[in-house]
């Protein structure tokens, strides 16, 4: 298990998990967090459900919520908080990632760009001082 502030989550989005997890007839453990190639900006968020992890997938987790991340994501959303919101016409996740540079206008694809490790340590350690 990772550290469970390299990935938050809202209370939105922490409760909308359990709702999947609850609604998958006892079948899903938690979501899986991963990146694929695609849209006009390059890339997009993917969440799966999941109901037998990967070996070598980082887990966070928070009130009971299972969050598993694809290792070649990690670098790309380290330090994001993933939201849920629900309005008039659509409903879904929201990925706040400090690492991404754009997203296309229709707002499905981003362009990310890899973790300044250093500078995510130093914010870390310059808040717990």
């Amino acid at each position: 298990m990772i550290s469970n502030d390299v990935v938050t989550m809202t209370e939105a989005a922490v409760s909308r998990v359990k709702d999947i997890v609850k609604n998958s007839q006892g079948t899903a453990q938690g979501i899986r967090i991963s990146l694929k190639k695609g849209g006009c900006a390059g890339l997009e968020y993917m969440v799966d459900l999941v109901t037998e992890p990967f070996n070598d997938d980082d887990l966070v987790e928070k009130d009971g919520v299972k969050v598993w991340i694809d290792p070649s994501a990690l670098f790309y959303i380290l330090g994001m908080e993933i939201d849920f919101k629900i309005e008039k016409l659509h409903s879904g996740f929201i990925f706040h990632n400090p690492n991404q540079v754009s997203a296309c206008g229709c707002g499905q694809s981003v362009e990310i760009k890899r973790a300044d490790l250093e500078q995510y340590y130093n914010e870390k350690h310059s808040k717990e001082m």
